[in-house]
């Protein structure tokens, strides 16, 4: 039986100063491959250069990862501000429309970091560029030296950093078996407002958001805040999301 393909956003990098690329983590990659056990197909995160229909008629899912640029202020309503760039348009003019279109059509869809944050705005929802800005919040960007470079050890850059408290009886629960877990946390932005087609299912030990699905989907539509490809093969939690996500993506393939 050939294996369902999983559709992994790219997003824009200048390789050597001049250069213009896309690129996606092989984490990325390799979670889906090693535990979706999907085929792993890069598209570009550029309304020029991906077409949503096209696209759609290829793959059996999407996969939007996490990435070094924020979205856009302008997508949700806010003045941009210098200090929270980069910023990566192309990506946003190419996601925000694949989300309604996935979750329109049944497509499972997972979002991580950005993308999770992206599913948001989709659904009419805000960020806030620094969460750790606001009153009470702990500082979720990763862990750096006291230099301020990043730290080295990416076994502590990805370190489980602090619990996230997931709703009774609800999809994350019900995929994870449990109402507490611990995750990872390497993000700026977060969310501010939920949008309105968006139920939060995880909340962190400071209030902020980490796991979310859209409410009216007809198929798989989650995201996390935390970095849930860097580790499946071995983290339980990650592995059954991950999973969760490819028997979705299998199930699309064999009624579509």
């Amino acid at each position: 039986m050939t294996r369902p393909v999983i559709g992994i956003i790219g997003n824009a990098r200048i390789v050597e100063s001049r250069f213009p690329a896309q690129h996606v983590g092989e984490n990325n990659l390799r979670a889906v491959a090693d535990v979706a056990e999907a085929l792993p197909l890069m598209f570009a995160g550029n309304p020029k250069l991906a077409d949503i229909a096209d696209l759609l008629a290829v793959v059996d899912g999407i996969l939007l990862t996490g990435a070094r640029a924020n979205v856009h202020p302008s997508r949700f309503n806010t003045v941009p501000d210098p200090k929270h760039e980069p910023y990566d348009e192309d990506r946003d003019g190419l996601a925000l429309p694949l989300i309604e279109a996935c979750v329109a059509r049944g497509v499972p869809i997972f979002g991580i970091c950005r993308g999770f944050q992206e599913m948001n705005v989709a659904a009419g929802g805000s960020l806030h560029p620094e969460i750790r800005e606001l009153p009470g919040r702990m500082n979720h960007r990763m862990p750096r030296l006291e230099t301020g470079e990043i730290h080295p050890d990416l076994a502590i850059v990805f370190g489980d950093r602090h619990d996230v408290q997931l709703i009774q009886d609800g999809m994350f629960a019900r995929i994870l078996g449990r109402e507490t877990i611990r995750v990872n946390s390497l993000h700026g932005q977060g969310i501010l407002e939920l949008g309105d087609r968006v139920v939060a299912e995880g909340i962190a030990e400071d209030g902020t958001i980490e796991a979310i699905r859209f409410k009216d989907a007809p198929g798989f539509a989650l995201g996390v805040q935390w970095h849930a490809e860097y580790d499946p093969q071995t983290n339980p939690v990650n592995r059954a999301l991950f999973q969760a996500f490819g028997d979705a993506v299998r199930a699309r393939k064999a009624t579509a």
